[in-house]
């Protein structure tokens, strides 16, 4: 705020020197930079260096992270894993994955610790904090919005 009054400052005493006639003292001292044949912050830049400072001032550097984990799946954890379990989020840290079978779910929890370890070496030590597993659901009888309680297509029958 200070800079800013500053400046307004030397503006109207540079305004009111050419209104009288005198040379303006504000634009003494003052060099014009001229470019180089060095780089400059004007030289075109590659576009990955452009994109990740936007995403910086942004704040979106979290999301990019989080994004580039779920859609690079098969190459971070291996052809094996990522056949029996499908990302389903990663919010706060904690990833969700669904695996295939309940057999999958039991082993993915016993991988937990390796996953992180390769997770944190391709991606960063902080993105990803803790993994949940998730079963695989059983088939839904709720066909619509309007459902009835009871036991299902069984109670039909007798």
């Amino acid at each position: 705020m200070r800079a800013a009054r500053e400046a307004s400052a030397a503006r109207a005493e540079d305004q009111a020197a050419q209104r009288s006639g005198r040379k303006p003292t504000g634009s003494r001292g003052r060099r014009r930079r001229w470019s180089g044949p060095g780089p400059d912050d004007r030289d075109p830049q590659p576009f990955g260096r452009v994109v990740a400072r936007v995403s910086l001032d942004r704040g979106w550097s979290p999301r990019l992270t989080d994004a580039t984990v779920l859609s690079r799946w098969n190459h971070l954890v291996g052809p094996d894993i990522a056949d029996h379990c499908t990302p389903l989020s990663l919010r706060d840290g904690e990833l969700v994955l669904q695996a295939e079978s309940t057999a999958w779910a039991t082993q993915l929890r016993t991988l937990q610790r390796q996953l992180l370890y390769r997770l944190a070496g391709a991606v960063g030590k902080d993105v990803v904090k803790r993994i949940r597993v998730v079963a695989p659901t059983g088939p839904s009888w709720r066909h619509g919005p309007r459902s009835v309680r009871g036991r299902g297509p069984r109670d039909t029958y007798g």
